[in-house]
């Protein structure tokens, strides 16, 4: 019975982790060899962010690298350039119900009611640009929305999970 339980708590753990609330998707060259790069060094150009969140994302995206064999270097193989953006969302909701019943059962007179729902927010997204520091060349990019930008306890959350969703990806798994 209890191997039972464990197979379901196992399954039902497995079925909320793959849920990922955010869209993530990356790209690569294919004519970069991905396992001769050992350094890096991030540039902040286009990093248009407090500085809490600022924070949040170089720390993340550091031990994210680091994770992958990465160090950081003076003279780097890969210049890693980190941009974040948003956009405002509405979401509109229309519900209509069959309404009441009224004479004649369900297909008579009678009363309806429709209802609409809209909501505005803000949805942020990161991107991760790897450059060949000898070619100046973009080789991989990796791109994560879903960010709940209105919320500071989302933020805190949100941007460490998206920065490893996003470097998940890397290196690329060639086909």
């Amino acid at each position: 019975m209890k191997k039972y339980i464990f197979i379901l708590l196992a399954s039902a753990a497995l079925g909320l982790t793959s849920c990922s609330p955010f869209q993530v998707r990356s790209d690569y060259a294919e004519t970069a060899n991905f396992m001769t790069y050992k350094t890096y060094k991030i540039r902040i150009d286009d990093l248009k962010l407090n500085d809490i969140d600022k924070d949040r994302v170089l720390n993340e995206l550091s031990r994210q690298l680091q994770s992958k064999g990465l160090q950081s270097g003076e003279n780097p193989d890969l210049i890693v350039n980190v941009k974040a953006n948003h956009k405002k969302v509405t979401d509109i909701t229309n519900n209509s119900p069959y309404g009441m019943w009224g004479w004649g059962g369900p297909f008579g007179w009678g009363v309806g009611m429709s209802r609409t729902w809209t909501s505005n927010y803000n949805e942020g997204a990161l991107i991760v640009d790897l450059i060949d520091s000898k070619t100046n060349k973009l080789v991989w990019q990796g791109i994560g929305s879903g960010i709940s930008v209105d919320s500071p306890k989302a933020k805190q959350r949100q941007i460490p999970e998206i920065m490893a969703e996003i470097m998940k990806n890397y290196p690329p798994q060639r086909k």
